[in-house]
C-alpha cells in the first residue's frame, strides 16, 4: 500500500529556523543531477523518442496525490518515463502511439496520444493486499500478505485532516481494536490509549510508541487528578511530535505482532514513520489550520430557584425574573487552536533533507488556560560508496509552555464554583475577582457567597491567581547506519537520545482559600528531568532459494532509562506573593519527591525468520531474551518469550469464484514478557521514602521469587478482498496475562506489614472487524472504511493458597479494591467493574422505608454491581469523497454498552442548580415508588453527596454516537497561481460538531486519568469540546 507523502506547515516568523537546518545540512542538494534553480532541475526526465509530438501530463490516485515515480510506458517499445515528485512527465513519441500508465498497487491505464498534448491521468488504487508492504516490528518493512498477525495502517493524511494539539487523538474510530480517551484537560492533554482491553492489574495498560523502530517512554510530566484534583494533569511525550512529521502509522493491536519489542509490547503497539527527504527540485510546503472551540456537552441546569440570602445553596424561592446565568455563555469562553507548519524537501540521488518548523498555539475554554509548542525537525539521509551504506541523521527539539491545565476535582478548579454558583446572586458583580485590602496593602479575593464545606473560591481568582504552569525543553537526536554488504544481506545499527527537562510550579496567591495557603501565599517548585538512551545492531537476511524465501533478522537493544524529580514547596513567610524559595517559611516547608529517582535498563537479544514458499504460504518465528534492571536480585533476572505464526494465501493455492480477488488466513501464539509493575521491588533495590526529611520504613518484605508478569496470546484471522473493491477482514483473540503483582499482609510477628504476591490471570478475548469499499462512480471516487470491535476481560484467578515461609497460613486474596473503593476486583468479574455500598434503607418488602414523621435513611449493605466502564463493543465509519476539485469526509463514531458515573451531576442536584431539583420542586417532590412524593432538598441532600458509595443513583448508559469528524475541502488550479503556488486546498473543517446519541450528562469518552482506574466518573472535569475551523494548504 503507498501511503500517501504529505509536506506542510508553519508560522512565517519562525522561517528564520530553515537557514539554520540547511546550514547544518549537507549542501549539495540537486534535483536528477541538475543545479537547483536551473530549469532542467524542476523538469522530470523524459525519454527521447523518434517522434516530434511532445507529450506532458500529471498522475496523481483518487485523492488528487501525486503518485511519484509512476512508469509511463510507450506500448511495444522500451521507451518510456518516470513521474517526478509532484507526479508530472514529460515525454516525445508520436500521435499514434499508446502510453501504458502504472503504478504499484495501482491498476495500469492504456491511453491513445493521438492529437493530445496534455494527458492528465488518475489511477484507481486495486483493492488487493498481495503487494502491499507495511512496516512491522523494528521499524523492518514487509509484504502483508506474509504476517501472520493483523497490522492497520493510518496515512498522514488522516492525522491532519482535523488536527489536534496531540495528533493520537486522530485515530480514534479509524482503527479496530484500539480504544481511546480524550483527556478532559483539553488542548494538549495526554491520551488514553488501551488495546485489546487491560491486561495488568498493577502495570501500565498503556499502548507503546515507537518511532522509525525505536520505542520512546510515553512520560507524561503530571499525576493523575483524583476526586479531589490533588494531583496535576499535564501532556504527555508522544504528544510533543509534530504530525506534519509522521509519513504512516502502523498499529500492532496485539501481542503478536509487537513481540520483538518486548516489556510493554503485550499492550500492543504504535509504531510511527516520520518523514524524509525525497530525490527532486527543492520543495516547500506550508499549512495553516484555526479553529475555534465551545463545550459539546453540558449539564442541564436550573435558573428559576434562587438561593435564601446568606446560602451558597440554590434552594430558596422561585425567582420573580428567572435568572439569565449560564456557564457556557458566562464562564467559558471560546477556546482556539492555532496550528501552522512548514516544511522544506530537496536532495538528489544521493543526498536527501528534511526540515520542518511547526508551531501550537491553543487557549482553552476556562479563562487563563493556554498551552504552545514549538516544533523543530530537520533529519538528512545520505547514501555513500556506490549505494552500500546509508546514513540516517536526525534532530529535533520541542518548546512547550502550559498552563493552568485542569481536569477534574475540586482543588484547582474553577468549574466547580462556576457550576455550583448560586442562580439568585449576579455572577457579573464576582467577574472582578480581588479588591484592594487597605489592611493588608496588597489585592485580595472577592468572594462573598463561598461554602464551607468546599474548597471553594472565586472561579476568576482560582483562574488567575492560583497558577499552575510548565515550562519544557525536549531536545532529540537519532543516527542510523546501514552496511549492505551482499544484495541479500544487510547489517544496521542505531542510536537515539532523548532529553527532557521540565520545570513546574504552583503560584497560590494570598487569600486563597486557606487549606491552600496561609496569610501571605504559598509556592512549590518542581525541578523534572528524564534522559532516555536506545542502541541497537541488526543483521537482516532477504534471500530466495528457488520456490522458497527467507526473511530474517537477529539483534540486540540496549535501552536506559532515567529520570528525576526534585521540589521545594511551603508558606511564603516575608513578602506576599512573591514567589520564590528565598520567600518560603522554612520552619513550614518540605521537599517534594515526585516519585524521586528512577532507572530503568533493559538489554535484549532477538531473532525472527520467516520462511516463505511459492509466496503463498509463510511461517513465521520470533524470540527475545531480556535482562530487565526490574528484576535484578530476583529467581528470573533474564526471560525468554517466543512466537509462531503462519499464513497462507488461498487465493494463490487454487482457483476461487471471480468475485474473490484475493483470500487470506493466518494464526499465531506468542508469548510475550513484562517486568514487575514498578522499580524498587527486589532485595537491594526497595527504596525508603524521605517523609518531612525523615526516613520512614517501607514495612515490604524483600520478595526474591520474582518473575516476568506473562502473556500468552492466540490469534486467528483472514483477509479478503471481492470484485477489486470490497475488502474484509476478520481477527479473533484471546490472550491470559499470569503473574500479576498484588500485596499481601503479614502478621506482626513476621517483622513486616506487607509483602508481594505473584498470582493471578486476566483473559481478554475478543473479535476485530474492518470492511472497506473503493469504488468510482461517473468521476466521484467514494473510499469508505467499518471498523468494529468488541473485547470481553475477566479475571480468572486472583490469589488463592499461596504460601509464604512468614505466614502461618496460606495467603489468600478473593478481593482487590482500587480507586477509592468504586472498582472491586474478583473471579469473573473485571478489570473495569464498578460498584457501590450504600442505598436508600429498605422495608420487609423492598421498598424505600419512609418513617412516621417523613424521614429515609441510608444503609450500607454488600457491594452492588453497577457496571463496567468499559463498551461491549464500538464502530466507527470513515468516509471519503472526491469530484474534481472538491472533497468531503466524515467519520462517524460509536460506543454502545457500559457505564459511567456522574458525581457532578449529583452534586448539582444536591445543591438546587440542576434542572432535576427545578422539576422535582415544581412536581411538588421526588416519586418515591410505593411511597409518593418525597421533599426534594431532602432527598438530594440525602443521596447527591458525589461519593462514591452512593453512585448507584447517578450511574448512566455509556453508549453514545457522535459525529466525529467532517471536512469540506476545495483544490485550486495550479495554473490560477501561474504554477508558482501549487495543490493549494482550502477546507472546512469540524471536529465533534453533533453527538448524535448520548444519555449521560457528560461524554463519557473523556477521561481524568490515563491510568487502569478511575475511568468513567465525572467529578466537574471539563466538557469536551467542539470545534470549527478553517485550513489551507499548499507548494511552492
Amino acid at each position: 500500500m503507498r501511503m500517501i507523502h504529505e509536506t506542510k506547515q508553519k508560522h512565517l516568523y519562525f522561517s528564520f529556523a530553515f537557514a539554520l537546518s540547511i546550514a547544518l545540512a549537507p549542501t549539495s542538494a540537486y534535483a536528477v543531477g541538475n543545479p537547483v534553480g536551473s530549469p532542467e532541475a524542476s523538469m522530470p526526465q523524459a525519454v527521447q523518442q523518434n517522434g516530434n509530438h511532445k507529450v506532458t501530463g500529471r498522475v496523481v490516485d483518487s485523492a488528487g496525490e501525486p503518485l511519484i515515480g509512476a512508469t509511463i510506458m510507450v506500448e511495444g517499445t522500451k521507451e518510456g518515463a518516470v513521474t517526478d515528485i509532484d507526479g508530472n512527465f514529460t515525454i516525445n513519441t508520436t500521435s499514434k502511439a499508446k502510453l501504458v500508465i502504472s503504478y504499484v498497487g495501482y491498476t495500469t491505464q492504456t491511453i491513445l496520444v493521438g492529437d493530445k498534448t496534455t494527458i492528465d491521468v488518475t489511477l484507481k488504487e486495486v483493492a488487493n493486499t498481495m503487494n502491499e508492504v507495511v512496516v512491522t516490528a523494528l521499524g523492518i518493512k514487509r509484504a502483508e500478505k506474509a504476517l501472520s498477525y493483523n497490522v492497520q495502517s493510518v496515512g498522514s493524511n488522516e492525522l491532519t485532516r482535523n488536527k489536534d494539539a496531540n495528533f493520537v487523538n486522530s485515530l480514534n474510530g479509524k482503527v479496530a481494536g484500539v480504544s481511546i480517551s480524550k483527556s478532559a484537560s483539553g488542548v494538549g492533554g495526554a491520551t488514553r490509549v488501551i488495546m485489546r482491553g487491560a491486561k495488568s492489574i498493577e502495570g501500565d495498560n498503556n499502548v507503546l510508541y515507537v518511532i522509525d523502530g525505536i520505542p520512546i517512554f510515553n512520560f507524561s510530566g503530571g499525576r493523575d487528578s483524583g476526586i479531589m484534583g490533588e494531583g496535576r494533569v499535564s501532556s504527555e511525550g508522544i504528544a510533543d511530535f509534530n504530525p506534519e512529521d509522521i509519513e504512516s502509522i502502523s498499529v500492532l493491536a496485539g501481542p503478536s505482532a509487537a513481540a520483538l519489542y518486548g516489556s510493554n509490547a503485550a499492550n500492543g503497539a504504535i509504531l510511527i514513520t516520520t518523514k524524509k527527504g525525497k530525490e527532486g527540485r527543492v520543495d516547500i510546503s506550508f499549512s495553516s489550520s484555526a479553529d475555534f472551540s465551545s463545550p459539546l456537552l453540558m449539564p442541564e441546569f436550573q435558573n428559576t430557584y434562587g438561593n435564601k440570602l446568606g446560602s451558597y445553596e440554590s434552594w430558596g424561592e422561585k425567582l420573580a425574573t428567572p435568572s439569565s446565568y449560564d456557564p457556557k455563555k458566562d464562564f467559558f469562553r471560546t477556546g482556539t487552536n492555532f496550528i501552522n507548519a512548514l516544511t522544506l524537501n530537496m536532495g538528489n540521488e544521493f543526498n536527501q533533507t528534511f526540515a520542518s518548523v511547526a508551531t501550537t498555539n491553543s487557549r482553552g475554554i476556562v479563562p487563563n488556560n493556554t498551552y504552545d509548542r514549538y516544533n523543530f525537525t530537520i533529519r538528512n539521509t545520505t547514501r555513500m560508496f556506490k549505494n552500500k551504506v546509508q546514513l540516517d541523521l536526525g534532530a529535533s527539539y520541542i518548546k512547550q509552555k502550559d498552563n493552568n491545565m485542569v481536569s477534574q476535582g475540586e482543588y484547582w478548579n474553577p468549574i466547580v464554583a462556576a457550576y455550583l454558583f448560586p442562580r439568585g446572586e449576579s455572577f457579573e458583580g464576582i467577574k472582578t475577582f480581588e479588591r484592594y485590602d487597605n489592611v493588608r496593602n496588597f489585592p485580595t479575593q472577592y468572594w462573598p457567597i463561598s461554602d464551607s464545606r468546599f474548597a471553594n473560591q472565586n472561579p476568576y481568582w482560582t483562574a488567575y491567581r492560583n497558577l499552575a504552569p510548565d515550562d519544557k525543553d525536549r531536545f532529540m537526536f537519532n543516527a542510523g547506519l546501514t552496511y549492505n554488504i551482499f544484495d541479500w544481506l544487510s547489517v544496521a545499527g542505531r542510536i537515539r537520545l532523548d532529553k527532557t527537562f521540565i520545570t513546574s510550579e504552583r503560584k497560590i496567591y494570598a487569600s486563597s482559600f486557606n487549606y491552600f495557603a496561609k496569610e501571605k501565599g504559598a509556592y512549590e517548585y518542581y525541578d523534572y528531568k528524564d534522559h532516555q538512551t536506545y542502541i541497537d545492531a541488526i543483521a537482516n537476511i532477504n534471500k530466495t532459494f528457488g520456490k522458497f524465501s527467507l526473511a530474517a533478522n537477529v539483534g540486540y537493544s540496549y535501552s536506559d532509562y532515567a529520570s528525576l524529580t526534585r521540589g521545594y514547596g511551603g508558606n511564603l513567610v516575608l513578602v506576599p506573593n512573591k514567589f520564590s524559595l528565598n520567600n518560603i517559611n522554612p520552619s513550614d516547608s518540605k521537599i517534594r519527591e515526585g516519585g524521586g529517582d528512577s532507572k530503568v535498563r533493559n538489554v535484549a537479544a532477538f531473532a525472527s525468520a520467516e520462511l516463505g514458499w511459492r509466496s503463498m504460504v509463510y511461517l513465521t518465528l520470533t524470540g527475545r531474551n531480556d535482562w530487565n534492571s526490574r528484576l535484578v536480585n530476583s529467581s528470573e533476572e533474564s526471560f525468554f518469550y517466543p512466537s509462531v505464526g503462519l499464513s497462507g494465501i488461498i487465493s494463490e493455492m487454487t482457483k476461487l469464484p471471480s468475485f474473490i480477488s484475493y483470500l487470506k488466513v493466518r494464526g499465531s501464539y506468542t508469548e510475550v514478557g513484562s517486568p514487575v509493575s514498578r522499580s524498587g521491588m527486589t532485595p537491594g533495590t526497595i527504596t525508603t521514602p524521605i517523609v518531612g526529611g525523615s526516613l520512614k520504613s517501607t514495612d515490604i518484605y524483600p520478595f526474591t521469587d520474582y518473575k516476568a508478569e506473562r502473556t500468552k496470546s492466540y490469534e486467528f484471522g483472514l483477509t479478503a478482498r471481492f470484485w477489486k473493491k470490497l475488502s474484509f477482514d476478520f481477527t479473533w483473540y484471546k490472550s491470559n496475562t499470569y503473574n500479576q503483582t498484588f500485596i499481601g499482609e503479614l502478621p506482626e510477628s513476621s517483622g513486616y506489614k506487607a509483602v508481594y504476591l505473584q498470582a493471578g490471570n486476566v483473559e481478554n478475548r475478543g473479535v476485530e472487524m474492518a470492511l472497506g469499499y473503493n469504488d468510482n462512480f461517473g468521476g466521484l471516487q467514494w473510499n469508505s472504511s467499518l471498523v468494529y470491535s468488541k473485547n470481553v476481560n475477566e479475571i480468572k484467578e486472583m490469589v488463592k493458597d499461596y504460601y509464604h515461609p512468614l505466614s502461618p497460613k496460606p495467603l489468600n486474596i478473593p478481593e482487590v479494591s482500587k480507586d477509592n473503593g468504586r472498582v472491586l476486583l474478583k473471579v469473573g468479574g473485571s478489570i473495569n467493574d464498578i460498584y457501590a455500598r450504600k442505598v436508600l434503607a429498605k422495608d420487609n418488602q423492598g421498598f424505600v422505608n419512609v418513617s412516621p414523621s417523613g424521614g429515609m435513611n441510608l444503609e450500607t449493605v454488600e457491594p452492588i454491581y453497577l457496571g463496567k466502564t468499559t463498551p461491549d463493543f464500538t464502530m466507527g465509519w470513515n468516509n471519503n469523497f472526491t469530484y474534481k476539485n472538491f472533497g468531503l469526509s466524515f467519520l462517524i463514531n460509536a460506543r454502545f454498552g457500559g457505564v459511567v458515573t456522574s458525581s457532578t451531576q449529583a452534586l448539582l442536584d444536591r445543591f438546587g442548580v440542576s434542572k432535576a431539583s427545578a422539576d422535582a420542586r415544581d412536581a411538588g417532590g421526588v416519586m418515591i415508588p410505593n411511597q409518593g412524593l418525597y421533599d426534594a432538598k431532602k432527598y438530594y441532600t440525602l443521596v447527591a453527596t458525589g461519593e462514591n458509595d452512593l453512585a448507584g443513583y447517578y450511574t448512566y448508559s455509556a453508549t453514545n454516537v457522535r459525529l466525529q469528524e467532517l471536512t469540506l475541502s476545495y483544490k485550486f488550479n495550479s495554473k490560477l497561481f501561474n504554477n508558482v503556488i501549487k495543490d493549494l486546498t482550502l477546507s472546512f473543517v469540524a471536529t465533534n460538531p453533533w453527538m448524535i446519541y448520548c444519555k449521560a450528562p457528560f461524554d463519557p469518552e473523556l477521561t481524568a486519568s490515563t491510568g487502569t482506574y478511575g475511568q468513567g466518573n465525572d467529578y466537574f472535569m471539563q466538557p469536551s469540546l467542539k470545534s470549527y475551523g478553517f485550513s489551507v494548504k499548499f507548494k511552492f
